[in-house]
């Protein structure tokens, strides 16, 4: 059930008008507090502190690989900054893994039609011989064909699987296509491979290629996996169409050093509630980041968007009732490592987590919002909604959101969540490529993001509500 607010006459006029560009009759938010949520839309669509954030970050830092020293660094300059810009507590929590090398890989198109090819490691990918292997390839269209293809049929060949990936605005096609990527080296050998080359996990047509994480079974022969550009992706497949045997060249030298433990650590900062400090509403974002690029966008654009709006919530007047936390998580490129381990190191006070959301996804507008809270506190989700609106912001009919990445370790310990889905269009285009750059940043969608994530942590720290219920 939701509390009753008791107001006198006065303040319940002001409820029902208009304040600053809302007009809204609130059940959450008292006349004092949507006046404040308005100076923070407004303070956070003239701010460039989110851009400056990851300009920063890209410029003074760079990538972020678990275990590598822009690693290291990164954690340094979140301390810092988070520091700098006034957060009440700042620490770091340890995260370890393993110390993965990408090393360099070279690949070409041997027969009939010699081209050299671009290609990327997977992460976490062993490398081949030093000399490199070359081999027959045996072409399937999708992630299914090659599961189909009988046990030990391959004798040999590199597996190349050249399904593309479709663009759309919220990324559904990334889960369509990313399955080869992390299991089909697995797959490959099982079917008697001797390395899987995949067509990028991408949207573009670019000659870049896409890394990301892909997984070994400790009972299945390992073998060299490892992304081609889209373009050459096409080079293959139009070589494959002429009938005859294509052969490539491929030599990777990446290994996982087995005798280094990475350390990493997850960077926390908090402006402690007024009322209820030891209530939590979470923002998130991840800290480390592929090698290849500046991780910009995955996931500079969190991390930017998280800080500031924090910081912007930090700055009024008087601060709202329950505790902002900031988690930059490390290792969510290479399995969620920094999530797991912040909720074994919370799991005494996971229930204090009263909602939390994450960006790890897009580069424009939202345009849409959906809940992951119990049904009793959907009325106050509806409020927040008319509050964002006005910005073009939709409320889905869903109620099933989890957190994105990091945040769905949390989640599935339940705490409630909220996705903010985002213009995905594009995203695709640079996702784990050398073109996660800083000017792929969209600095006019990154104030309005920045907006909504301040506005939604204000509210949901103010409003009385228990969002399991």
């Amino acid at each position: 059930m939701k509390p009753r607010i008791k107001i006198i006459a006065s303040t319940c006029l002001a409820l029902c008008m208009s304040v600053g560009s809302f007009s809204v009759s609130a059940q959450q938010l008292n006349a004092e507090q949507q006046i404040q949520l308005n100076e923070l839309k407004t303070t956070a669509l003239k701010s460039d502190l989110s851009y400056q954030l990851i300009e920063s970050l890209t410029t003074e830092v760079g990538h972020r690989l678990m275990g590598s020293d822009g690693d290291k660094k990164s954690i340094v300059w979140a301390v810092d900054k988070m520091k700098a810009l006034g957060f009440d507590k700042v620490w770091t929590e340890e995260v370890t893994g393993s110390y993965w090398l990408r090393g360099e890989a070279k690949a070409r198109i041997v027969a009939p039609y010699p081209h050299d090819v671009v290609v990327l490691a997977l992460g976490g990918s062993i490398g081949t011989a030093k000399s490199g292997l070359t081999a027959n390839i045996a072409h399937f269209a999708t992630f299914a064909d090659l599961k189909a293809a009988p046990d030990n049929s391959l004798d040999g060949k590199i597996a190349f699987v050249s399904y593309q990936m479709e663009r759309h605005i919220d990324g559904k096609g990334y889960g369509a296509a990313v399955g080869t990527r992390v299991n089909g080296a697995v797959v490959a050998a099982q079917k008697g491979a001797s390395a899987l080359v995949m067509r990028s996990v991408g949207t573009d047509n670019n000659r870049t290629a896409h890394t990301g994480v892909m997984r070994y079974k400790d009972d299945v022969k390992k073998i060299p996996a490892a992304t081609l550009s889209n373009p050459d992706a096409d080079l293959l497949v139009n070589q494959l169409k002429r009938g005859g045997e294509v052969s490539m060249y491929l030599q990777m030298t990446a290994k996982t050093d087995a005798e280094v433990v990475a350390t990493s650590a997850n960077v926390i900062g908090e402006f402690t509630g007024s009322e209820l400090p030891e209530e939590i509403v979470a923002l998130g974002a991840h800290l480390d980041s592929w090698d290849v690029g500046t991780g910009a966008l995955d996931d500079g654009l969190g991390i930017g968007m998280v800080m500031a709006a924090a910081h912007h919530i930090g700055q009024l007047p008087k601060r709202p009732k329950r505790t902002i936390r900031v988690i930059l998580f490390a290792a969510e490129e290479v399995g969620l490592l920094g999530a797991k381990q912040y909720v074994i190191d919370h799991k005494n006070d996971m229930t204090n987590h009263v909602i939390g959301a994450e960006w790890d996804f897009g580069i424009g507008r939202i345009y849409k919002m959906t809940p992951g809270v119990g049904a009793q506190s959907l009325n106050a989700i509806r409020e927040l909604a008319q509050y964002l609106a006005p910005m073009g912001v939709a409320l889905s009919p869903d109620n099933d959101a989890k957190g994105q990445s990091d945040m769905s370790a949390l989640s599935n310990e339940g705490m409630p969540s909220i996705n903010f889905a985002p213009d995905g269009s594009n995203y695709f285009d640079y996702h784990h490529t050398e073109n996660d750059t800083l000017d792929k940043v969209e600095p006019k969608a990154l104030k309005f993001n920045t907006a909504i994530y301040a506005m939604y942590a204000y509210f949901a720290a103010q409003a009385p509500v228990d969002f399991r219920k």
